[in-house]
């Protein structure tokens, strides 16, 4: 039988998303959801939703949303780009940044998967920086590196580890001549955005979700903040793809939602006190835990490997997430859930252990 497809996607390795069980119940800690609900302002605007207006297209840009981002993070609505989740806009960085043929990108060895799978994807080239031994990022080693463009995940993931800020403006400032984009999937709970830098550095590009901290990963929305010029890369390559990213209920909850700082604040800082908590947990536990500053923690135990602890929990109904890759094969990922989700993840370690 002929097969249809074309070579891209017969030989292409696509990116693996966290499980999503369907045989049984389990504490879920394995995809990084804020274990807390959406905003009262944003489970609000989902229920006074015209929900008869679905007959009509949506915002094409989005641009009340775009208004709503832009008085949050205090910048301009021609500062703002939305998309669907900030893996749209990711991928979508790709074509609108980089040349096939060209030097590439250049990003760490150990970050989120999604990278290389966008790079392959738009054929473009790309450079891997070996994170140090102790996880973290030499950011001089990567402004050495040629590329077109670097992409920074900030907290970086799997490992969590956070880069101040200062640091960050440092290699934006350095690497003037080429775009920087900063990933902040996990910046609500470190608190160090690079955003007001776009008002400086017209080569960088900060990147955000709705997903993490403002519980609304079943929405699927991001968005990024930057330069004019850049955010117009992103419409001019958006506008080929999909004109319509993001559905009229999405945009009416998620700008709801980013207009109630306060409540994510109080959250957002349970979710860090518990990671402080389980932290330390953990480590009274056998477990090696990198320092985070994201809504999950990286732990591997002293005489247990990953793959026997990511097994272990799971057949205790609690889900973390291992990745079976060199120098990480040996950590779980673990998600920050609830106290009482947390509990009883060391509760079932210590049914291991």
């Amino acid at each position: 039988m002929k097969n249809f497809l074309s070579e891209k996607a017969k030989n292409i390795a696509p990116y693996a998303a966290g499980e999503q069980p369907k045989d049984k119940k389990y504490v879920k800690l394995n995809t990084n959801e804020n274990p807390y609900p959406p905003s009262p302002k944003a489970l609000e605007a989902y229920k006074n939703f015209d929900f008869s207006s679905l007959n009509l297209y949506p915002a094409p840009d989005a641009d009340a949303l775009r208004a709503a981002v832009a008085e949050a993070e205090g910048v301009l609505p021609e500062n703002v780009f939305c998309g669907n989740g900030s893996d749209e806009i990711l991928a979508l960085c790709l074509p609108a940044f980089f040349d096939e043929g060209g030097e590439g990108a250049a990003f760490a060895d150990i970050t989120y998967s999604f990278y290389p799978v966008f790079c392959n994807f738009f054929g473009v080239k790309y450079t891997l920086l070996p994170l140090e031994a102790d996880f973290s990022l030499d950011l001089d080693k990567l402004s050495a590196m040629p590329a077109q463009g670097l992409i920074v995940a900030n907290p970086n993931a799997p490992t969590g580890i956070g880069i101040p800020l200062a640091e960050i403006e440092r290699f934006v400032r350095e690497n003037s001549g080429r775009v920087v984009i900063i990933d902040e999937a996990y910046m609500p709970f470190f608190n160090e955005s690079a955003v007001p830098l776009i008002k400086k550095y017209k080569n960088l590009l900060v990147v955000k979700t709705f997903s993490k901290g403002y519980s609304l990963a079943g929405m699927r929305c991001g968005y990024a903040v930057g330069d004019v010029s850049l955010i117009e890369g992103l419409f001019r390559c958006k506008d080929c793809f999909n004109s319509y990213p993001l559905d009229r209920v999405c945009q009416a909850v998620c700008a709801a939602a980013i207009s109630d700082g306060a409540y994510y604040a109080e959250k957002n800082a349970l979710v860090i006190s518990e990671r402080e908590r389980l932290t330390e947990a953990l480590r009274g536990r056998g477990f090696e835990v990198l320092p985070s500053k994201s809504n999950f923690v990286f732990a591997r135990h002293g005489r247990l490997a990953g793959k026997e602890v990511y097994e272990g929990l799971r057949a205790r109904g609690v889900l973390v997430r291992h990745f079976q890759k060199p120098r990480i094969e040996n950590f779980c990922r673990i998600t920050i859930g609830s106290r009482v989700q947390n509990d009883a993840l060391l509760k079932a370690l210590d049914e291991m252990l």
